[in-house]
């Protein structure tokens, strides 16, 4: 495309009048947006991501202080460790406890007492407005929490986290529910004692969910009527579990509970993969239901640390944080297509008015290429491209009257060849025979007493170079390529037969045929496939000059037949290999040197393949014919 002058005459024109537009609007959406995003947005959503951070670690960090002064309570580590039959006495004082800190505290939804051995032994009574409902309640009591991990944390560390989920995922309940934050601590063992227990909380997530979807830059710091830049009006705030990815808290409710590496087929991983690489920093930039955006994250404090590993994010679309730059952009951007339109149809005009003749000759060139020498331009221009044209078709003429010379002496040639082949074989018998005739007529006239003797040789003699010119005329009959009809063959069968023939001759050269193979039909001219067999089958018995072995295969592989026949001979002159299938090339004394040249055209002309090359392993050629299979019911 590139190639032709028009194109690149236009690109020229288009780039000289655009590229000023187009590369001022790229200086400015890059190097003022980068300015801002770097100076103003990296700074306040950094800021903020760690404001909202430091306030749940600070929430999370009471909400353990309520568990660590109800586990130090000595009533109710007496209740849990206690002998069984005395905690009735305590168990209403202990359910007092548990009521009013979860009453004080507004987000303790659910608050239990659990012995050592994981059983529940007491929860609080409830109240109108938390998340825990009566059911739960009696559903948790007696239930066996033995072998769970947290409690074996917290009977060791002293506290423990359950995470985020519902009731059920969190303490093994039957029903669903809510979803809660559980978190644990060990009861104050006396001295030298064992832990008896611990008391846990399940913290209802409203609360978060509040503080998420109430969040925002433009809260932040606000007061009264304050006014605002724009630039934050987008911003909001997520929050994720410990594994940087399970949305506990969400703008969109909706997605609470999903996992961020799920959505949008994949496509938020990166953020999932930042927030697991660092404590803190800058998300890439990503793009959610179809809006760009730019976030910040912070990790809240480690499990280790009193924390639960949350990741807190901040985000703001890009339609807010570039509507400056992109106004500008948009402005400069409609200047620059302004421009482009009215430079396009003007030079796209003047190219095309200049650049149809060249393309015109550049169409009548791929003509000439392509063997069409009879066609002309026959233009009446009177400037440089008419001179070319005119010159091409002078051209064009030379060429076509130089071809048809070429194919006339080819094809005199070709007949000559023929004529003196033709010739020189056939003038090899007839010597002899003149010869012979000669002889015998001296002896008639000398009245020889061996006459009669030299008639009888006479004749033999005739005959066998009658039968000599008879085979000549039917190798070059063969090698024109007249064909019969088509038929099912059986190669198997018919390389038996060609075996059988030439077995007395085996026998005489001392070669022993062995016959390998079931066969396979193919579609073919028995007799074409038979003289090509043959011709191969006499080659490998001439060869082996010493005797020896040939070994002739013929079976079916996949949807071929393959004839492969092995001999122990002399093997093949490397240098005289890739002449083998040629016409007129023999290495024997005798021959029209059509044999090899009639099997190639015979196997060919079916669809097949036939090579000849020397054994891998030890003296001796291989001859390899491959046919296409011919299955019952195919068309012939």
């Amino acid at each position: 495309m590139f190639r032709r002058l028009s194109t690149r005459w236009a690109l020229a024109v288009l780039l000289s009048v655009a590229l000023p537009f187009v590369g001022f609007a790229a200086w400015v959406e890059t190097h003022v947006s980068q300015r801002l995003a770097e100076d103003a947005v990296r700074f306040h959503l950094l800021s903020t991501a760690s404001d909202l951070a430091d306030q749940l670690d600070g929430e999370l960090q009471e909400r353990w202080q309520d568990l660590e002064y109800l586990a130090g309570v000595p009533l109710v580590s007496w209740f849990v460790g206690g002998p069984e039959e005395e905690r009735p006495l305590f168990e209403s004082t202990v359910q007092d406890l548990f009521d009013r800190m979860a009453r004080l505290s507004g987000v303790h939804g659910l608050v239990l007492a659990v012995d050592r051995d994981g059983r529940v032994l007491a929860t609080d009574r409830g109240a109108e407005g938390q998340e825990a409902s009566d059911t739960l309640r009696r559903a948790a009591l007696g239930l066996d929490l033995a072998g769970v991990p947290w409690l074996e944390e917290v009977l060791a560390r002293g506290r423990a986290s359950l995470g985020f989920g519902t009731a059920s995922a969190l303490l093994g309940l039957p029903a669903g529910g809510p979803p809660f934050v559980g978190m644990a601590v060990r009861l104050s063992p006396g001295s030298g004692e064992e832990p008896s227990g611990a008391v846990v909380a399940l913290m209802g997530t409203d609360r978060l969910q509040a503080r998420i979807e109430s969040f925002g830059v433009r809260r932040l710091g606000a007061t009264g009527e304050q006014p605002l830049q724009d630039l934050y009006a987008s911003s909001y705030a997520w929050l994720w579990g410990p594994d940087a990815d399970t949305i506990l808290a969400h703008p969109t409710r909706a997605l609470v509970g999903t996992r961020v590496s799920e959505l949008q087929e994949g496509e938020l991983q990166p953020l999932v993969e930042a927030a697991r690489g660092a404590p803190w920093g800058m998300y890439p930039d990503y793009t959610f239901r179809g809006i760009q955006k730019k976030a910040a994250f912070k990790r809240t404090a480690a499990p280790e640390q009193g924390g639960f590993g949350w990741t807190v994010g901040i985000g703001a679309d890009f339609s807010d944080i570039y509507a400056p730059v992109q106004e500008v952009s948009r402005t400069l951007l409609l200047a620059a297509a302004l421009g482009l339109v009215s430079a396009a149809v003007l030079t796209f005009f003047v190219a095309r008015r200049t650049a149809q003749p060249i393309q015109e000759l550049e169409a009548h060139t791929r003509r000439l290429a392509a063997g069409d020498l009879e066609q002309r331009l026959g233009w009446s221009r009177r400037d440089e491209l008419g001179d070319l044209a005119r010159g091409f078709d002078r051209m064009a003429g030379e060429l076509a009257e130089g071809r048809r010379a070429a194919m006339r002496a080819d094809k005199d040639a070709a007949w000559r060849e023929m004529a003196r082949q033709v010739a020189h074989e056939i003038k090899n018998p007839l010597t002899p025979i003149s010869l012979s005739i000669g002889l015998l007529r001296r002896a008639r006239e000398e009245g020889s007493p061996e006459a009669e003797s030299i008639l009888v040789r006479t004749m033999d003699m005739i005959e066998r170079q009658v039968a000599a010119m008879r085979e000549i005329a039917r190798d070059f009959h063969s090698f024109a390529g007249q064909h019969r009809d088509l038929e099912p063959v059986d190669l198997g069968a018919l390389l038996d037969e060609v075996l059988e023939l030439s077995a007395a001759w085996a026998a005489e050269q001392g070669v022993q045929l062995v016959r390998e193979g079931d066969g396979g039909l193919v579609l073919g001219d028995p007799g074409e496939l038979r003289r090509a067999l043959l011709n191969l089958v006499s080659n490998a018995i001439e060869a082996s000059d010493e005797g020896g072995e040939l070994r002739a295969r013929c079976g079916v592989l996949g949807h071929e037949v393959e004839v492969e026949l092995v001999d122990s001979g002399r093997g093949l002159d490397p240098e005289q290999e890739q002449h083998l299938f040629e016409p007129y090339f023999t290495t024997r004394t005798s021959g029209t040197g059509l044999g090899l040249a009639i099997v190639r055209r015979v196997v060919e002309d079916l669809g097949g393949r036939v090579s000849l090359e020397n054994r891998s392993e030890g003296r001796g050629a291989v001859a390899r014919i491959v046919l296409p299979l011919w299955e019952q019911g195919a068309a012939s």
